[in-house]
């Protein structure tokens, strides 16, 4: 499997991320398997939030990590903060509060990415910089970002932040391609031209910043996976047909799509199945070609202009 820089950072890894959402009900040995499938496929990095099942999930992974004995300094975890019962925190004592939370539920000593979950309306760019640096010179985090981001409140942030932000976990797939469509509809007067985003993909390709897919297969918002869906039956096939091409199979393409990009984004695999694991991670050594991600573009349902 690739690695990638995360950012302009000194942090190295795999090219694809195991997302731990979905863990919190999984017994000891499912979660076993799935954690093991994801490090004997390379991948290293490993994405977690403080909401994910209440904490829940964090403490989960770290068990199942110490029964499988995995060597922490070759792994790269990421957790996220800011999202609380029906608000948004970005202050600083929540920030340092959650952080600490969060590195007692991992049983470690620092995290190496710590991203800012979803933009707060309320946020002081001030605060959160006297936390980020309160927690990089404590050694609790070697580096930070943000998720669900758009240029401007990144650029807001930015502007007070001693320390460059790497990374920006944002929700694409081929089912949800609205990071692409507008850059192709430039100028043209129909949906797929609205640009809802700002601009952000070629924004963080400017910046240097990784861009983290999140739910690679799902269309809309956790409105289910594309793949074996009936209702996406010319993506399958597209997908299927790529797939035959490859020996692999549609996930590993679906990921492989993303990967196609020139970005070099990050997805990360929010599945519970051992072999979906396997099969994205496979994704990291196939290069499909400029005519199959636009056939699969298509058969998505867009229409280039």
């Amino acid at each position: 499997m690739k690695n990638i820089a995360i950012g302009t950072s000194d942090l190295q890894a795999s090219d694809v991320s195991l997302g731990c959402m979905r863990i919190a009900g999984m017994d000891a040995p499912a979660v076993d398997e799935l954690v093991a499938a994801a490090w004997d496929s390379g991948i290293t990095i490993f994405d977690h939030a403080d909401i994910y099942g209440g904490g829940k999930c964090e403490e989960v992974f770290a068990a199942s990590v110490r029964r499988l004995g995995l060597d922490r300094s070759r792994m790269i975890l990421q957790s996220k903060c800011g999202i609380r019962q029906g608000f948004f925190d970005f202050s600083k004592e929540h920030i340092l509060r959650s952080v600490d939370g969060i590195l007692s539920r991992l049983r470690t000593d620092y995290l190496d990415i710590l991203l800012l979950h979803r933009p707060d309306a309320l946020v002081e760019p001030e605060e959160v910089a006297e936390a980020f640096v309160q927690l990089q010179d404590a050694g609790k985090v070697r580096a930070f970002g943000v998720s669900n981001h758009n240029p401007g409140q990144i650029e807001l942030l930015q502007a007070s932040l001693p320390m460059k932000l790497h990374v920006n976990q944002l929700q694409f797939s081929v089912a949800h391609t609205g990071m692409v469509d507008a850059g192709l509809n430039v100028n043209m007067h129909n949906e797929n031209g609205i640009n809802r985003d700002g601009g952000v993909l070629d924004y963080c390709r400017l910046k240097g910043i990784t861009v983290q897919p999140w739910s690679p297969f799902q269309h809309g918002f956790f409105a289910g996976a594309f793949i074996g869906d009936p209702d996406f039956a010319e993506l399958n096939r597209a997908l299927d047909e790529v797939a035959a091409a490859y020996g692999v199979s549609a996930t590993t393409i679906a990921i492989a799509w993303i990967l196609r990009h020139p970005a070099r984004m990050q997805p990360v695999v929010g599945t519970t199945k051992p072999q979906r694991v396997r099969d994205s991670a496979r994704a990291s050594d196939i290069a499909i070609t400029r005519e199959e991600w636009y056939a699969i573009y298509r058969a998505a349902g867009n229409v280039l202009p």
